[in-house]
């Protein structure tokens, strides 16, 4: 069962024990989901709330094979398209949406939250997602890592990325170097941004007899999902590792 509802935040006039019942509302519904089945709950909730919840006659919609992205389109329609605004709350329930662009000349390399510009806009993001600062949206434009990321979506990414990048799936800007056609992609603003997977070849040296071995990237290759698409390396100095892609946001 797919389940969305309005953030409690939006419920000012409610008092504490309101607010309780409201928190365990949603893992209510999930749990009588389960028991009963989504046709049954939405009968008994047609047979016996009619008096209490706002039920409409039942319609016909359109079901593209995105379950979750059906329930938001209708979310938006019937809940918050009925409110006078949308109360945006940042990084809490929305995150800032920048142009790839932008983002990889904020968030490229460590940053104060404090110098990172204002956004085109704020956008609301699943309930479920924990946020926090240095995260942002941002449009993937490409077929390359079809079909985890679909051609237009729009994605949430992380910055800075912790921890080893190995196997990661990352926003990287190319600085210089030769892409998989073997011409500088650099200069080119379109294909100078890319989303994929990390993958590190490393070269193992020592300064002298008497040091412990040290080890030194020697490339990275770039991985993309989709077969029709090659991967290609780039040397350590022509990349800028941007953000840590985390999901595809509900069309």
């Amino acid at each position: 069962m797919i389940l969305r509802l309005r953030d409690k935040n939006d419920f000012s006039d409610l008092d504490e024990q309101e607010l309780d019942f409201l928190e365990a509302l949603a893992a209510d519904l999930q749990m009588k989901s389960a028991e009963m089945g989504g046709h049954s709950l939405i009968r008994s909730f047609e047979d016996s709330l009619s008096g209490f919840l706002r039920i409409g006659d039942r319609t016909a919609v359109e079901y593209s094979g995105d379950t979750s992205g059906v329930v938001n389109r209708l979310f938006d329609a019937h809940v918050l398209g009925q409110k006078a605004e949308v109360k945006v709350l940042p990084f809490v329930t929305h995150l800032p949406l920048y142009g790839l662009r932008v983002a990889a000349t904020q968030f490229g390399d460590e940053f104060e939250a404090s110098e990172v510009n204002e956004p085109d806009a704020w956008v609301q993001v699943p309930q479920g997602l924990r946020l926090r600062q240095g995260m942002f949206v941002a449009q993937v434009v490409g077929r390359s890592m079809e079909p985890m990321i679909p051609d237009g979506s729009f994605c949430v990414f992380r910055a800075p990325v912790t921890g080893t990048r190995q196997g990661k799936y990352l926003l990287i800007e190319q600085t210089g170097g030769h892409g998989k056609d073997g011409k500088s992609q650099a200069s080119d603003v379109a294909s100078r941004y890319t989303v994929k997977r990390y993958k590190s070849k490393k070269t193992q040296s020592s300064e002298g007899f008497d040091e412990a071995p040290a080890w030194e990237h020697a490339s990275i290759r770039l991985e993309p999902l989709n077969p029709e698409f090659e991967a290609f390396e780039l040397g350590p100095a022509d990349f800028r590792v941007i953000a840590e892609f985390v999901q595809v946001l509900p069309s």
